[in-house]
């Protein structure tokens, strides 16, 4: 990302960047006396789309929308990480859920802000468009087994989007299929299914329609190199190289989102996370998953410069 400060990398860090179900009405008004507040008009350019007022004053209803709720977390995301830079730490480890991937990657120096600004667009606007084809949505699972699991596989049209903890998992599908598995989950051993608002079935086959715009826009972008260690979603692997990164968001539309494991991928050398703004949500996955010595998810500048870091 341009203009960052030169802050040395904190080995015992990891950023967590959020993806849009962590964003609410307002989520910007405790940050937008920040100096790196102008990071949001830079994002607003190059997307064409007035993340300020998504972030300032709509409401819960307008920003869950998908191509509304990604530009405007991950604009939010960076001013957050910018901050962090400014009290002097720099995460060695970055990890973003779904669109936070690609902040994740701007915070790394493999993606220009407005670069990624302008893929987030895109791809925005395609899997709303891939939404209206293929009508769909998501619900949450929880306490379930591995055979809970592997009954899902039985299933006609649910696909497991994301793996966010041991028993907890995100399913996609149509909506008829969803209908069926909220009927019956407690028998495929399910203790618990919510269906999620969100604007379709992401993560799923049901994303193909997307993939093929927003191939076309990875296709045009200048990527740099970078010292962070990214752990992929649709893997759970560290990739560095932009040549795979190119090919890993693109699988990510259609892909689960591996976050278990990618979590436990990280060194146990790795003894704190700091969640960006609009956080809340990664900090209570990971907390779950193994144990860390200090969590932070500030919902505030102030609360991010009080961080004892």
């Amino acid at each position: 990302m341009s203009n960052q400060p030169h802050v040395s990398y904190r080995d015992d860090c990891v950023a967590l960047f959020p993806g849009q179900g962590s964003l609410t009405g307002g989520a910007g008004m405790q940050w937008r006396d920040s100096p790196h507040w102008s990071i949001v008009q830079r994002v607003s350019d190059a997307s064409s789309i007035d993340v300020a007022s998504l972030l300032l004053d709509a409401s819960d209803a307008d920003v869950v929308r998908t191509d509304r709720a990604q530009i405007a977390t991950y604009a939010l995301s960076l001013v957050g990480f910018h901050e962090l830079l400014d009290r002097g730490v720099r995460p060695k480890y970055l990890l973003g859920h779904s669109l936070g991937e690609f902040s994740a990657l701007v915070a790394s120096g493999l993606l220009a802000l407005e670069d990624g600004a302008r893929l987030i667009a895109v791809r925005g606007a395609a899997m709303a468009r891939a939404a209206t084809k293929n009508p769909g949505s998501m619900v949450a699972l929880m306490g379930g087994d591995d055979r809970a699991r592997e009954a899902l596989a039985t299933l006609d049209e649910v696909w497991i989007a994301n793996v966010n903890g041991t028993g907890q998992l995100v399913v996609s599908g149509s909506t008829k299929g969803l209908d069926h598995l909220l009927a019956i989950h407690k028998s495929l051993g399910w203790r618990r299914a919510t269906p999620l608002a969100v604007g379709g079935a992401f993560h799923s086959p049901l994303m193909a329609h997307a993939q093929k715009e927003l191939d076309e826009a990875l296709a045009n972008v200048t990527w740099g190199t970078t010292d962070s260690v990214l752990i992929a979603n649709v893997d759970a692997k560290v990739h560095q190289d932009a040549s795979e990164w190119r090919e890993l968001l693109s699988r990510q539309l259609t892909s689960p989102v591996e976050f278990l494991d990618a979590t436990l991928a990280l060194p146990p050398s790795v003894t704190t996370t700091i969640e960006m703004p609009p956080g809340g949500v990664l900090t209570g996955l990971t907390k779950r998953i193994r144990p860390f010595d200090f969590q932070y998810a500030p919902s505030s500048r102030t609360e991010l410069q009080e961080i004892p870091l």
